[in-house]
């Protein structure tokens, strides 16, 4: 079974967080990190009831921590792209879904919560390799912040173990920048060099590459750039300057 964070990004209301951290304990799940998290009180351990033990080891982490140490990073949103042609949110999974693209995976799933007034923004959401949504009624759409953590627990529970390792965040990242790089290999256009890294995060994302398939993309595309050099200097060979033989 995959190790699983739960995630709130700068909740706002202290009773949220014990409620959180009573539903996920309902589960069994017990690692909760708090990212910018307003004033503990009495509140919180009076919603956590008998989970303060989740509350009390909360770990209080900055965002980019969370995405450095974790292998899948998914962003849970109720805010949706209209189309495939806009990836920021979209593809999209259910908490369903979600379950079967972790399953397998031996390591660290982070699941981020956004704040309980708007959410994940939009620079969140796009550090992300997967993005989740619950579906609602159309005409109430919004859920709490700890029932929809609950819904998302409740369909992660009881994962098998994991069976294989995963590229970490830093080889993924490593492998992101490669391509942007390649991107300018090609000239690909400018303007749309955001947008199709975007999409390749999208993918791979939910495809989860293991050490050696990141591995392998890095070799595809070092090859590639191997071969487009060879065929720029046999198009334009470097130009003989004259007399330059007799220097010595």
């Amino acid at each position: 079974m995959p190790q699983i964070d739960i995630v709130l990004v700068e909740p706002l209301y202290e009773g949220n967080i014990g409620f959180a951290s009573r539903v996920m304990k309902n589960f069994g799940f017990h690692n909760m990190v708090l990212i910018n998290p307003p004033k503990m009180t009495i509140e919180a351990e009076a919603r956590a009831s008998h989970a303060k033990d989740v509350l009390h080891n909360a770990e209080r982490l900055t965002l980019d921590e969370v995405f450095e140490r974790s292998d899948i990073s998914v962003a849970t949103t109720g805010g949706l792209s209209k189309s495939v042609s806009h990836p920021m949110r979209m593809p999209y999974y259910s908490p369903a879904e979600l379950r079967d693209i972790v399953r397998g995976v031996d390591g660290r799933v982070s699941i981020l919560f956004g704040r309980e007034n708007w959410g994940l923004n939009n620079e969140e959401i796009a550090r992300c390799d997967i993005v989740c949504t619950i579906p609602t009624a159309e005409e109430y759409p919004i859920m709490n912040i700890s029932h929809a953590i609950g819904v998302v627990c409740y369909e992660l529970a009881h994962l098998p173990r994991g069976e294989y390792a995963l590229a970490s965040y830093r080889e993924m990242e490593g492998l992101y920048q490669h391509i942007g790089e390649f991107l300018g290999e090609i000239e690909h256009p400018v303007e749309k060099r955001e947008a199709t890294l975007l999409l390749a995060k999208r993918i791979f994302g939910r495809t989860r590459l293991t050490v050696r398939e990141a591995s392998t993309m890095h070799g595809i595309l070092r090859r590639a750039e191997r071969m487009m050099r060879i065929a720029r200097d046999e198009k334009y060979p470097a130009e003989v300057v004259p007399g330059a033989e007799d220097e010595e």
